[in-house]
C-alpha cells in the first residue's frame, strides 16, 4: 500500500460512504420494489405499468445524457463539484420523499387541476432519478482524487462493495419492518431510502475534500462549453476512450435495463410476489458485495480489460438463462422457471459491481487529471446517450407481443454488441491520455 493512499484513508472510506449511502435508491426504487409497486400496483395493469416505467427511465437518460457534459465541464472550470454534489443528492431525496404520500386510485390535486396518481408517480419518480445520476457523476470524478494509479481497481471496487453492504442492509431491514402484503408499508420503503441517505452521505460532504471555487459565473459557464467544443474536437487522440465509451454505450444500457425491469420482470413474467421479490434483492445483494470486493482485487492481478471481458460474457450468459428460462423448464420437471432465474440472478448479482467499479476505475486510468470532471461528464454521456433505448424498447416490445420475453431480448443484444466493441479497446496503446499518466 502506497503513502500516498495511506494518508487519504478517511478520505476514501468518506468518498466510498457515498455508494453506501445511495444505493438503497437503487436497489429499492428503482429495482425491486417501487419499481414492482409502480407497475403492479398504481398501474391500470402490467403492460401499461411496464410501458409507463420504460418512458420514465428513458427520459432520466436523456436528460442526464445532455446535461452532465456541461456540468462536468463547468465544475472543473469553477470548482463546485461538491456543492453541485450536495444538490443533486437532495434533489433526490426530497423527491423519493414524496412519493411516500403517493397511494393507489389517488387522484392528486395541484394548482387547481386534478392529476392521475401514476403520472404524477411517474413524475417524481423521473426527478428523484435525475438527482441520483447527477450525484453519481460527481461522486465518480472524485475517483482519481482519492486513489493512485496501482490501487484505482482496489478502491473503486471496496467503494462498490460497500454500496451493496448498503443495499443488502436496507433490504434486511424491509423485511423485518414492513409488511408488503400492505401497500402503506411499501410506501414506507421511500421514507427508509431518503432517510438513509441523508445520514450515511454525511461523511461524504463533510470529509471530502474540494477546491475553493472562484468567481466569475460567466466565465466559467463560458469555459465550460469551450472545454466540451475542446474535447469533441480532440476526441481522436483519445482512441482508447473512444472505443471504450461506445462499448460502455451498449453493455452499460443493458445492465440500465436490467436494473430498471428486474423486479418488474419477476413479477409480471415469473410470478414473484413482494416477499419473494424483496429475498432475491437480498440475494443479489449479498452476491454483489462477493463479486466486487473479489474482482476489484482480482482487476488489479489481472489487468481491468480482461476482468470487465469476463463480466460481460458471464452477464451475457446469465440473460439468456433468464430470457429461455419458461421455455426450458417445458422439458425439465425438476427445474421450475423460478430456479433458472434465481441461478441467473445471482450471476448478474456477482457480476454487475465489478463491471460498473471496474468500467470506472479504467475510465479513472485513462482519464488526465486535468480533465476529469469532464471526462467523466462524458462517461456518463457514453452511459447515458443511448440509455434511453434499452428501457424504451423493453416497453415497447412487451405492449406490442404481450410478454416481458421479448422486451428482454433487447438486453441480449446490448450485451452481445458491447462484447464485440469492448474487444477493440487497445489498453496497451500510448495514446494522449495514456501518455499522460505514464
Amino acid at each position: 500500500m502506497s503513502t500516498n493512499f495511506k494518508k487519504l484513508n478517511k478520505e476514501v472510506l468518506a468518498w466510498s460512504m457515498y455508494d453506501f449511502a445511495n444505493q438503497p435508491f437503487t436497489t429499492l426504487i428503482v429495482t425491486f420494489i417501487f419499481s414492482a409497486f409502480f407497475t403492479e400496483v398504481l398501474a391500470e395493469n402490467n403492460q401499461i405499468g411496464t410501458s409507463l416505467w420504460s418512458i420514465g427511465i428513458s427520459v432520466t437518460a436523456v436528460i442526464v445524457a445532455v446535461t452532465s457534459p456541461i456540468l462536468g465541464a463547468f465544475a472543473d472550470a469553477a470548482g463546485y463539484r461538491k456543492i453541485f454534489l450536495i444538490i443533486s443528492s437532495y434533489i433526490c431525496v426530497l423527491a423519493t420523499i414524496c412519493l411516500y404520500f403517493l397511494q393507489p386510485d389517488q387522484i392528486v390535486y395541484l394548482f387547481g387541476f386534478e392529476f392521475d396518481v401514476v403520472i404524477v408517480a411517474l413524475i417524481v419518480f423521473v426527478i428523484a432519478n435525475i438527482g441520483f445520476e447527477f450525484g453519481t457523476v460527481f461522486c465518480n470524478s472524485y475517483l482519481s482524487d482519492v486513489a493512485d494509479k496501482e490501487n484505482i481497481g482496489t478502491i473503486s471496487g471496496f467503494a462498490w462493495g460497500l454500496g451493496f453492504v448498503g443495499g443488502l442492509i436496507s433490504l434486511g431491514l424491509s423485511f423485518f419492518l414492513f409488511d408488503f402484503s400492505n401497500a402503506n408499508d411499501v410506501r414506507v420503503v421511500n421514507l427508509l431510502v431518503a432517510v438513509w441517505f441523508v445520514v450515511f452521505s454525511l461523511p461524504t460532504f463533510l470529509l471530502l475534500k474540494d477546491r475553493n471555487p472562484e468567481k466569475g459565473m460567466r466565465k466559467h459557464l463560458k469555459q465550460s462549453f469551450h472545454s466540451i467544443q475542446s474535447s469533441f474536437y480532440n476526441v481522436q487522440k483519445h482512441k482508447s476512450i473512444v472505443t471504450f465509451l461506445i462499448a460502455r454505450l451498449f453493455y452499460n444500457d443493458a445492465l440500465i435495463t436490467i436494473f430498471a425491469f428486474g423486479g418488474i420482470y419477476a413479477a409480471g413474467t415469473l410470478n414473484f410476489s413482494f416477499n419473494e421479490i424483496l429475498i432475491l434483492g437480498v440475494v443479489l445483494n449479498i452476491s454483489a458485495c462477493i463479486g466486487s470486493f473479489l474482482f476489484g482485487y482480482l482487476e488489479d492481478q489481472i489487468g481491468v480489460k480482461n476482468m470487465l471481458m469476463i463480466t460481460l460474457w458471464s452477464l451475457l450468459f446469465a440473460t439468456l438463462l433468464a430470457f429461455f428460462a419458461p421455455w426450458l423448464t417445458d422439458y425439465n420437471r425438476f427445474i421450475t422457471p423460478k430456479t433458472l432465474f434465481w441461478i441467473a440472478g445471482i450471476i448478474i448479482g456477482l457480476m454487475q459491481g465489478p463491471n460498473q467499479s471496474g468500467s470506472r476505475s479504467l475510465m479513472a486510468r485513462l482519464t488526465p487529471d486535468e480533465k476529469k470532471n469532464e471526462f467523466f461528464g462524458f462517461y456518463a454521456f457514453s452511459g447515458k446517450a443511448t440509455a434511453f433505448i434499452g428501457p424504451l424498447l423493453f416497453g415497447l416490445l412487451t405492449s406490442y407481443f404481450g410478454t416481458q420475453q421479448a422486451g428482454l431480448f433487447i438486453v441480449v443484444i446490448f450485451f452481445f454488441i458491447g462484447i464485440i466493441v469492448f474487444s477493440f479497446v487497445n489498453m496497451e496503446k500510448k495514446d494522449a491520455v495514456n501518455s499522460h499518466l505514464t
